[in-house]
């Protein structure tokens, strides 16, 4: 069975318009400099285990008053069995949100099939071009392109995310970006926080200010119907 390592038993910014949970399971494909995760994606072995009993109960115990469950990460459909978590946490009849960098395609395809998942969150982290340098890691750029087709004729609510950080991902960036995904219906900036990166030179970075990020959204506008800023 999948393994729990972070548990919110209250996180209603992951889970927006719903009374939510959210859970993070350890380890990631990716490795972002900029990441603030860094013991979930590089130690989760470090990390104790939250036990399923443990996590169930507490589910069974907000009957009648929690909505959602947000399942993220790390990456979350890295683990070939998170389809037994979900399954469990829609037996319960709660709606379960998943928070994906949407490097497997079949994974996520199935699920949703299944109608194990309800809402996604998908990290798109560059231009495709440059995925190797902004998440530290070679990525299949096919797979990708795949989710976000699959994202977007779901018929599911989501939202495409992407994380600005200063000398690494800016406007140009960003203008690709709403091109590679152009027509979808929701992107969001987010601000990069420099607290515990995987790169510790990230820690001395300076986020970008209020004027900059909005300057940003005024160049996504352009190529979706809502564009929203998280973090500032």
């Amino acid at each position: 069975m999948v393994e729990i390592k972070g548990l919110e038993k209250f996180g209603p910014k992951d889970f927006v318009g719903y009374i939510s949970s959210t859970v993070f399971l350890g380890g990631c494909n990716f490795r972002c400099p900029y990441c603030h995760n860094s013991d979930l994606v590089l130690r989760p072995q470090t990390l104790p285990t939250f036990p399923m009993e443990y996590f169930l109960d507490f589910l069974d115990s907000r009957k009648g008053w929690l909505e959602g469950i947000c399942v993220s990460g790390g990456e979350p459909l890295l683990h070939e069995d998170v389809e037994t978590l979900l399954a469990l946490i829609k037996e319960r009849n709660l709606l379960v949100k998943i928070d994906t960098n949407g490097s497997f395609p079949s994974r996520l395809e199935a699920l949703i099939q299944k109608r194990l998942i309800d809402q996604v969150a998908m990290d798109v982290k560059a231009p495709l071009e440059r995925y190797p340098e902004v998440a530290g890691a070679e990525v299949n750029g096919d797979d990708i392109l795949r989710s976000i087709d699959i994202i977007k004729n779901s018929g599911l609510e989501y939202v495409f995310r992407c994380t600005v950080v200063p000398d690494l991902v800016g406007a140009e960036d960003i203008e690709k970006i709403g091109l590679l995904i152009n027509g979808a219906k929701v992107f969001q900036l987010q601000q990069f926080v420099p607290v515990s990166p995987l790169d510790s030179d990230y820690a001395e970075k300076k986020p970008y200010s209020k004027k900059d990020i909005q300057e940003l959204a005024r160049i996504a506008k352009s190529h979706f119907s809502e564009v929203r800023i998280e973090g500032v």
